[in-house]
């Protein structure tokens, strides 16, 4: 799964602007796609850059009517969470019927958040967030009273179901360690970005995703309801200072993590009373799971045993952070090599082959080429073209024709003979040159610098360039079409047929509007 943003941050909605926008205004909020956490990621954005597999669209509002149909009228076969009273809201698999993209969706109870407004505003805080190691939230719905959260599917079940409702294998000790690892990463990951409050985390919020691996359910960063409580398990497991003061803090998220620790190590529910008592007599091999006797290292296990003290402590001051989870978990990551679908002993996940992306409108000859993925007939046709598209987009002041800005166009005049002769590399060189500058916005250079990325193999550039072209001019055909073609070579054929269809509906209603 991927994950990620572009320059294009999640969640945004600002007004919209005409083609002619200022260099640095934000983009526009329309269902896309990104690869990177920013366009020039750092060390530490690298990091969370997305899991192989399709990438992670934009929060988007989806319809009540949508939903329904992907979830077959909210059909009984399809709840995937359990019910009752400690999870009064049920989960819902389902799958979008235009991208066929699987999703769960919460149904939170009527009137569990009675503004729509506050509901709005902390999903599409939820919906910033983009990371490997989330479950990440994709969409909600505010219709009538329903309350509607849609969210990346994971379909290889909850911790809680490989730990203690296992039928063919118990989870090795290297996959704990290495769960133990990816839920501290996502906490790290949500504390830096000013989300540090998990509600009710427990081992039913780790979920398996197609390859196996941990992530963290994106539920759990908001509460049941407006009032609700925060934390419904059974009270021997709730950190002190929720039972003393109903209030949430980072600090409880530690304690909460530290009886899933507790949970790996001994696979089944300890609660932590108990579990310290054992540890502070020196009884740690009566903790620990007897199905991974002679298959664990014992430093590593007290190692581990070690950290669940620390953030089972009674003073929430006495825990550590979420820095220090990651630093002391990270060196005992062991069988790196190994993906995470052998340890849990599922089948490697094949995605299915998609045929390619089938238009629900009639295409013009730019679409034709893009659905034909003919690089040859859309260079043609962007030769042909021209600037035409950027008519009024840069409308500039005498004083502004400065040396630089001549150096500019020379920049652009250059790069317009390379990509006419098909020297894409040097097209590159000369595009980047314009662009780096920032006086003019052309969306028709990042579209022909995004087809020269793709003559020169580089799906995820051209990709970046078709989304800056959709940013600087928000409803271009164009736009849509080099962003279908670049997802289409990074294999994501759904995402793609779904933006071919955007761009071909984009192209009727701009047809519609200049008829006389």
């Amino acid at each position: 799964m991927g994950c990620c943003g572009s320059s294009l941050r999640a969640g945004r909605h600002p007004e919209k602007k005409p083609p002619g926008r200022a260099a640095g205004a934000h983009p526009p909020h329309r269902p896309s796609y990104s690869l990177n956490q920013h366009q020039a990621p750092t060390p530490s954005a690298a990091a969370r850059a997305g899991a192989g597999g399709r990438q992670v669209p934009l929060l988007k509002e989806f319809s009540l009517a949508e939903l329904r149909a992907a979830t077959g009228g909210f059909a009984a076969e399809n709840i995937v969470s359990e019910s009752g009273e400690k999870a009064p809201n049920f989960v819902y698999k389902g799958r979008l019927e235009a991208s066929r993209r699987a999703i769960a969706v919460k149904k939170f109870t009527k009137m569990a958040w009675p503004d729509p407004k506050q509901f709005a505003e902390e999903a599409k805080g939820v919906g910033k967030l983009r990371h490997c190691r989330l479950a990440n939230l994709i969409g909600y719905c505010c219709d009538g009273d329903e309350r509607l959260l849609v969210a990346e599917f994971m379909p290889n079940d909850t911790l809680a179901k490989h730990l203690f409702h296992w039928e063919n294998q118990t989870i090795e000790w290297a996959m704990r360690l290495r769960v133990a690892y990816y839920i501290a990463e996502a906490l790290e990951y949500c504390s830096t970005e000013g989300r540090p409050l998990y509600h009710d985390l427990n081992a039913y919020r780790v979920l398996f995703d197609e390859n196996g691996d941990p992530r963290l359910s994106c539920f759990g960063l908001m509460k049941n309801s407006r009032d609700g409580k925060s934390y419904s398990t059974n009270l021997a497991y709730t950190p002190p200072e929720y039972l003393r003061n109903g209030r949430v803090t980072s600090e409880s998220v530690i304690f909460s993590f530290g009886t899933i620790l507790l949970d790996l190590l001994s696979g089944k529910r300890i609660p932590p009373s108990r579990a310290l008592d054992m540890i502070k007599g020196n009884n740690i091999q009566v903790l620990m799971d007897s199905h991974l006797e002679g298959n664990y290292s014992t430093d590593e296990a007290t190692t581990l045993v070690d950290l669940a003290s620390q953030c089972l402590q009674y003073e929430p001051r006495d825990r550590p952070n979420t820095k220090k989870l990651v630093s002391v978990l990270e060196p005992l990551q062991i069988k790196s090599e190994v993906p995470s679908y052998e340890m849990l002993g599922i089948p490697r996940y094949e995605e299915e082959a998609s045929p390619p992306p089938q238009p629900q409108h009639p295409l013009s000859p730019m679409g034709e080429a893009c659905s034909r993925m003919d690089l040859t007939a859309i260079h043609q046709i962007l030769v042909s073209t021209h600037y035409r598209d950027d008519e009024g987009s840069n409308e500039l002041s005498f004083q502004e024709w400065t040396q630089q800005m001549r150096d500019m166009l020379e920049a652009r005049k250059r790069g317009d003979f390379a990509f006419r002769d098909k020297d894409f590399k040097a097209a590159i060189d000369c595009y980047t040159q314009f662009v780096d500058v920032g006086t003019m916005i052309s969306p028709t250079v990042y579209a022909r610098r995004s087809l020269c990325h793709l003559m020169c193999d580089q799906p995820d550039a051209a990709l970046r360039d078709a989304m800056q072209a959709q940013c600087v001019y928000p409803d271009w055909p164009t736009a849509f079409y080099m962003q279908a073609v670049a997802l289409s070579k990074l294999n994501m054929q759904s995402d793609a047929t779904d933006m071919l269809n955007e761009a071909s509906q984009l192209e009727e209603k701009r047809q519609k509007n200049t008829k006389p």
